[in-house]
């Protein structure tokens, strides 16, 4: 006599196999080897993909992405700045180091790399050469300039604040919010350096958005409603700093820390409906700003 068949409910997605364990949100059969743990029993892949699919991606209180808590953007600023510092001292020598002068004697010599990377207005690099400079077209100068130093002393002083700053704001802002900033801050600093001193003085360093990321952080504190009694002397140091040491770029700090600062109202003060276009707009707005007036200063130079 023949055994009637099973009528025991089989999984979905493996038909041999028995089971009377369902899915929560369809119902399905599913078997040990597919169920997933759920807040109540069990859940299917297909419901459990589904649920990550609709599910809101957590992000911080300017919008960003919480990627920012590892900081992965501040790592790998520093990384560029260390790694553009080893080859100016492969290129220029152990002087590109330290021993060349200025801090005691602590600053690095100018190297090709330094010479080709950081600000000059409009320049020959010898009596009666070809001249040189954002003026003569070397325009990537404004972008560039932020990762070049002259020793590393130089080097150490910024990357020191980039590291307690640059964590910081990352993970208030998220990654691609804090990256707009810095880099912003440091072409905002660098164009002030080629409107606001003199054509042939070369200026080079992150000090530019260094600087930005301190008024960043006063402004993004503020939004939150954090002390900052603990940051204005941080500023007032940096501050005294700059006016107070010889072949500091004034100019480029200055800008740098109002160029930040405009940044980072635009990213921690934007209206929360359509928060994230307008922050990308606000940052356009500022690239484009500086752009013009580096295209009036380029036609100053030359006219």
């Amino acid at each position: 006599m023949s055994e009637a068949p099973s009528t025991a409910p089989v999984c979905y997605r493996h038909p041999s196999r028995e089971t009377y364990i369902r899915c929560t949100r369809c119902d399905r059969p599913i078997c040990p080897d597919c169920m997933n743990e759920a807040s109540v029993g069990h859940q299917c892949p297909e419901c459990v993909a589904e649920g990550k699919r609709t599910q809101r991606q957590a992000r911080t209180a300017f919008g960003g992405s919480i990627a920012g808590r590892a900081g992965y953007v501040t790592r790998g600023l520093i990384a560029v700045n260390v790694l553009v510092m080893i080859l100016s001292a492969i290129v220029g020598g152990s002087r590109a180091i330290a021993g060349a002068g200025g801090w005691f004697g602590l600053m690095g010599s100018e190297t090709e790399v330094t010479r080709w990377a950081s600000v000059l207005g409009y320049a020959s690099y010898v009596t009666g050469g070809e001249p040189h400079g954002i003026a003569a077209g070397e325009w990537w100068r404004l972008f560039t300039a932020m990762f070049v130093h002259y020793g590393a002393l130089h080097l150490l002083l910024n990357m020191m604040l980039l590291w307690q700053l640059g964590r910081y704001l990352e993970e208030k802002l998220g990654p691609l919010r804090f990256a707009a900033l810095y880099l912003l801050a440091g072409i905002g600093g660098n164009v002030a350096a080629y409107i606001f001193s003199a054509p042939n003085a070369p200026a080079a360093g992150a000090s530019t958005s260094v600087f930005g990321l301190v008024l960043a952080m006063i402004v993004v504190n503020r939004r939150l409603r954090l002390d900052i009694t603990q940051l204005i002397p941080l500023l007032v140091v940096n501050l005294i700093f700059t006016f107070s040491i010889d072949n500091i770029s004034v100019a480029g700090h200055l800008g740098g820390l109002v160029i930040g600062g405009v940044v980072a109202w635009v990213l921690a003060y934007a209206p929360l409906k359509r928060r994230t276009q307008i922050q990308a707009v606000g940052c356009a707005a500022v690239l484009a700003v500086l752009l013009i007036a580096t295209v009036m200063r380029t036609a100053a130079l030359l006219g």
